[in-house]
């Protein structure tokens, strides 16, 4: 089944609780965190993500772009996070393996990101004890992108790799996703759609999350 995480990146944050309760029909909620770092944006932090937790019982979905992520990882699990996906761009590899240790010790589901730029190969030291890939298909750091057609590709050698050495694990995509484009993303071995703007800036945000399921 595909599951669609919208973004509260695209949301209107003066509503928080009601632009939540718009999307009640998703499967998860997907919250970014920017750094100002390891991309120029800078987004929302622990105490947000403590609030959405109190707000709603929805998996929450966050994804760190922050360099070295090791450091976070607690903060974002005690808040409330379900799964923390970090981008393997971020630190060196013993720093990310450190991270994903520190979400095994909290307990949370874990996921690596590939900025576009990163071959799907990036993920094989990894895939066999992670719970998701996030494969982006615009560069991280701002909403409303134009989605990238040359990351099909590396999807699907992605979904390739996950029936090879991890079927459990989750390929999500995030960038450009409208009812359009979901459909290759699927095509090609997706299975979590993250969308923003496509959802969000609907007159109905129900019907949209439709739309991109498919129904």
């Amino acid at each position: 089944m595909i599951k669609i995480a919208p973004s509260i990146l695209s949301a209107d944050f003066a509503n928080l609780g009601r632009e939540i309760e718009r999307v009640k029909s998703a499967d998860w909620l997907h919250v970014d965190v920017m750094d100002g770092m390891f991309v120029s944006n800078i987004s929302i932090g622990v105490p947000v993500v403590k609030s959405l937790r109190r707000a709603t019982d929805m998996f929450l979905d966050v994804h760190l772009m922050i360099e070295k992520p090791a450091r976070y990882i607690a903060a974002f699990a005690d808040a409330g996070a379900d799964l923390l996906s970090i981008h393997l761009e971020a630190d060196m590899p013993p720093g990310i393996h450190e991270a994903l240790r520190l979400m095994d010790e909290k307990k949370v589901k874990k996921g690596i990101v590939l900025r576009p730029i990163t071959a799907a190969e990036a993920v094989l030291p990894y895939i066999k004890d992670i719970d998701l890939v996030l494969v982006m298909t615009v560069e991280p750091g701002f909403g409303g992108q134009a989605f990238m057609e040359d990351q099909l590709p590396k999807i699907a050698a992605i979904r390739r790799y996950i029936e090879e050495y991890n079927p459990t694990c989750s390929l999500q995509v995030d960038g450009g996703v409208d009812p359009t484009t979901a459909k290759r993303v699927i095509e090609a071995g997706a299975d979590v759609l993250v969308a923003g703007s496509a959802i969000y800036g609907a007159a109905d945000a129900e019907a949209a999350i439709a739309a991109l399921r498919g129904d």
